[in-house]
Parts: C-alpha cells; structure tokens; sequence
C-alpha cells in the first residue's frame, strides 16, 4: 500500500484533486462531472471497473459510470437481478431466480427448482416479487464487495449454500487467483462484475408477467431516464423457447455442465448434436423457399458482426441447390454511394453503416430488372478510389435463378422498396442465445459475438485484441440503430449459436485478452470477458468441428471463403 498520507486523482475531463490514501471512489466522484448529469453507479480506476466502495490507494485516473454507457448499464442490472434474486428467495424458498436472456427491452427470467425444473408463476406471483424487490430497494441496503482468492471464495460460497458456483471456481481458476465477491443481506455471493453502491440506487424498474416468467425493465443508455416502453417480440421468443427446450436435451444449460460434457467425454456428441440442429434449422429453410419459389424471388440475410452470416449463406446456398434452384448472391457494398456522396454521422464522420451510404435507387432499379428478366450490367465499388466501377459483370436470371442479398440493412424495408412483400423473404441471423455461467448470472449474447470477433480478427486479420475492443462501441452504436430495430421483421430467425462454442474460443481467447495491457482502453472489457471465460474447461481436440461449422468463421478451417 502507498505509504503517503495522499494521492493525486485525475479525472476525464483534465481536472485533477488531491485526497486522502484509501479514500472511497464514493466519494472521490462526487466532484467528477459527467456529461449526462446522472448519478454515478461505478467508477473505472485506472482502466478497471470498480465499486464506488473501492478504495483509491495510489494516484490514479478515475472516471464514473452511469446509466448513459453501457458499463452502466450493466451494472444497473446485475445489481437489479440481484435485488430480485433476494425477493424470490424469501417469497418462494424453494426456488431459485433464473437469469436468461434480453428480450423486449428488458431481461427474461424464470423461477427454477433445486434440479434446474422451471416452477409455474402466476401474475400475482410477479406483483408480489416486484413489491418485495420495492421493499428492499427502499431499505438502501449495501452491496460491499470482498476482494479475496479463489481458494477462500470457494470455501465462503460453500459456507454460504452455494456450492455450485463454488465448484466452478474451484476447478476453473488458480488457487491464488483474486475473485470479486460481494456481501448483501446476510449472503455472500459472486457475481462476475460489479455492482452499484447500494439497493437504494435502483429506483427504476418494472417486472412484468410473461409466461412462463416475467420480464424485468429497466433504464437503458440510449434513454436512460425512461423505462423502455415493452415491445412483443413473437418470434424472438419463440427461437429463445426453443433453444431452452433444446439446451435442456442436450444436457448443457451453462458452464458447468458445458464443462462436464468435456470431463465425461461427451463433448464430440455435444458438437454433433449441434451441428445437427444448424443443418436441419438451414435445411428447413431452403425447403420454405422452395415451396414458395413461385413468388419468392429474393432472399435477404441479415443480422450483426460476428454472428455467421457468411457462412449461413453458403450454407443456404448449397440446401437451395438440392432443391434445384441458383442462388445469386449481390454484394450490397457494390452498391454504395461515391464516398464524397456518403452521409455524416453525428459527429461529421462518415456514416458508412446508414441504410443511405447504399444508393438505394440504383439497387432497387437492378433489382427490378433483373426479377423481370432483363440482364443488368452489375456494378463494383473500388474501396481504393471510392467511386464506382462497372468491369463488364453482367447478370441476368434463369428460371431457377434466385437472387440473395447479403448485408446489415436486409429487414428494413426502405432498402428494396421497389420490390412486393410477397416477393421477399427475410431472414435474421444471429448468435441468440448462449449459456448462463450459472442459475443467476448470463452471459450476454453480445460477448458471445465480441468474442467471436475477437479470435477471427486475430486469426484472419492480424489484429489485436486492442484494436478490436476500440471499433466494437461503433460497431454497436450501427446495430441497435440499424439491425435491431428491424428483427421482428423477418420471416424467420435463424440462431447461429453453438453450446460447445465457449470451450473452444477460450484457449484462443485467453492469451488475447491478457496481452492487453492496464494502461489500454479495453483493459475493462478484456478483465471482464476474463472473469468468466476462465471458467470454461478449453476443448483442444477440434477435429470434431467440421469444416461447415459457422464456428470455423471464426477459428479458422472452414470449407468455405470466408
């Protein structure tokens, strides 16, 4: 510890102030301002992310965290969750809180029994969590954290009923290696990230009924003074229902028993029912479009970085062909403005993910012509000079021709609006859903995507993990303004995620994250994606993993070019 009676805080915006060694971050912040004006939930301190009941021991750069970023707001509900955990337990002392995934705005979750069984849940029963959760916000109860090693958070979860996550810990990480746990109500648990100060700063939230559990809202960074407005997302839920009922068959529901599969050698079986479902889902697809092929004359795929599409593509590609029909595949990026014409960005960048980066009255035009018959002389935009080239590729479609179109703007409607609904089919790809590290605690599936892209930007790109982590806050900023907005559009969703995929990304993953030095941006991410990817037993052995795989996208092997 820094034996000087003071340190020298700075924090973003340039200001500097002097306090006193093992000063709280409490109240370091409460001088710091923040351009949202919000109630700081978190601080990161030097490049790490911290209670505000952490101390400051050395000079350091502290910078707080509220509700309009997405640090924020992760801490905003992992502290949530928490409160709602403690509710259920003393209304319903038999079950557990499940945590599963996003989905209408908020977060889906269940009430579980000992042996993982989903218990039945009322609407009164939903009331009743939600004034409990009420109750003990209103107490303003203290979430304090306790920095200690894997060996004692071991031995501190058992002592605690806990046993579960104590054997994750135990067997996923060094003896010697610092874990994070947290004290709340009597309970000691972990939680893998941290949480706000105390219950008292979770004011906003709803929890509504949503058979066969309910969903929680609350407060998001793109508004983060509101409750989102709920929103019926049918076919979402649908595709989240049936990867439940699926991941319940195949044995795997979280890392746990993802790493049982490898200790019991079940894992090549694992692999292949996967797979398995991947080709029947594909299959079922192409089949669809062939029944329709009479007025289906376009498909379009869409969905966010890192969820496959690529490879969904080719895959459809060959199904389509056993049903007898062409695809032709047309690249949306030939058709892009010339890059003087390109739209600005809030901050008078270039916007090149906008639906109006894409002449869209050229696209729509070839578009047309090419589903009445006519040969079309097919562009090609030169990335080098920005302008648009035409090198003499011409198209014009057979009767068993079928034109697909691959890009992020595929479900809005704007983007091929000279052609009829009826003859467009739309298809959503995406890595939906993943494994829960445990009972209360989700992965997120947008770290399953950032993972993905972590490993194939290195394996494929050459870059760092650095350099991803800094594009992936604008690559997000595109999604939600252009993807999912427009999801529910589709006509079918197709979910590229894999139960075994974790095991194999880690030993990839792991030395890319840890090369990230503290002083880097991405230290947080990296520190964060750590504390849980850790805890996956590594599959080695891939040999099992054919070539089609969506994951060979990423890892590298893949039959296909991608």
């Amino acid at each position: 510890m820094d034996k000087r009676a003071s340190v020298t805080v700075r924090f973003n915006d340039g200001r500097t102030r002097v306090v006193e060694v093992g000063s709280a971050l409490m109240d370091v912040v409460k001088d710091a301002h923040t351009v949202s004006g919000l109630t700081p939930l978190a601080a990161r301190l030097d490049n790490t992310i911290r209670s505000l009941h952490a101390t400051v021991e050395s000079d350091a750069l502290v910078e707080p965290i509220d509700l309009s970023s997405e640090d924020g707001e992760r801490v905003y509900w992992r502290s949530l969750t928490v409160v709602m955990a403690r509710a259920v337990r003393q209304l319903r002392p038999e079950a557990d809180l499940r945590v599963e995934h996003s989905l209408n705005h908020g977060i889906y979750c269940e009430l579980v029994d000992r042996e993982g069984a989903v218990l039945s849940v009322t609407d009164r029963d939903v009331r009743s969590i939600a004034s409990a959760m009420r109750e003990l916000i209103e107490a303003d109860e203290p979430f304090t954290p306790l920095e200690t090693t894997a060996s004692e958070a071991a031995r501190l979860l058992r002592q605690h009923g806990h046993a579960d996550k104590a054997d994750l810990i135990a067997s996923g990480l060094k003896p010697s290696a610092k874990v994070r746990l947290f004290q709340y109500g009597g309970d000691v648990d972990c939680y893998y990230g941290d949480l706000v100060p105390s219950t008292g700063y979770l004011k906003q939230f709803s929890l509504r009924y949503y058979l066969p559990g309910m969903i929680l809202l609350y407060p998001r960074r793109y508004d983060p003074h509101h409750l989102p407005k709920f929103e019926e997302q049918r076919k979402l839920s649908r595709v989240f229902y049936r990867s439940s009922v699926l991941g319940r068959t195949m044995g795997v529901t979280d890392i746990r028993s993802l790493n049982r599969a490898i200790e019991e050698g079940r894992i090549c079986d694992l692999v292949a029912l996967n797979e398995v479902v991947h080709e029947r889902d594909i299959a079922r697809i192409a089949d669809e479009i062939a029944a329709n092929r009479d007025q289906i004359g376009l498909v379009l795929i869409a969905g966010p970085s890192s969820s496959g599409k690529t490879t969904f593509a080719q895959r459809l590609s060959l199904h389509l062909r056993l049903n007898g029909i062409a695809p032709h595949p047309i690249s949306m990026d030939d058709y892009f403005v010339e890059r003087s014409q390109t739209p600005k960005d809030e901050s008078g960048q270039p916007d090149f993910e906008s639906i109006y980066a894409i002449d869209l009255d050229l696209f729509n035009e070839q578009l047309s012509r090419l589903m009445t018959g006519d040969e079309v002389s097919l562009p090609t935009f030169n990335f080098q000079t920005g302008e648009r080239e035409y090198r003499g590729r011409k198209l014009r479609l057979t009767e068993n021709s079928l034109l697909v179109v691959e890009g992020i703007h595929g479900l809005n409607d704007e983007l091929t609006s000279a052609i009829p609904r009826e003859r467009k089919y739309r298809i959503y790809v995406s890595a939906l859903t993943q494994l829960n590290v445990d009972v209360n605690t989700r992965i997120q599936t947008t770290d399953t995507r950032l993972i993905r892209r972590i490993v194939r930007d290195s394996v494929s790109r050459g870059h760092s993990a650095s350099r991803t982590l800094e594009l992936w806050d604008a690559v997000r900023r595109g999604e939600q303004r252009n993807i999912f907005p427009y999801q529910e559009q589709a006509d079918v969703m197709f979910d590229s995620a894999l139960a075994y995929e974790l095991a194999v990304l880690r030993p990839l993953i792991e030395p890319l994250l840890k090369a990230i030095p503290r002083e880097d941006r991405g230290y947080a991410q990296a520190e964060r994606l750590l504390s849980f990817i850790q805890l996956v037993r590594p599959m080695t052995d891939t040999s099992s993993i054919p070539p089609t795989s969506i994951l060979r996208e990423f890892v590298g092997g893949s039959c296909f070019a991608v």
